[in-house]
């Protein structure tokens, strides 16, 4: 009996350390997520101020 609670205590703590590890992936991709929604803010800035750049040549 107490092997078998030690066993799913073990086994619950795999589960978490999995659910922290998903946890960190998901984090990581918001991350790139809202860096590349920056550079892409970054790149429509820049389009939109071509023409200003190209008028006062």
């Amino acid at each position: 009996m107490q092997k078998d609670a030690l066993t799913l205590q073990r086994d619950a703590l795999a589960l978490q350390r999995d659910a922290l590890a998903l946890q960190r992936d998901a984090l990581a991709l918001q991350r790139d997520t809202l860096a590349l929604q920056r550079d892409a803010l970054a790149l429509q800035r820049d389009t939109l101020a071509l023409p200003n750049l190209i008028c006062n040549e």
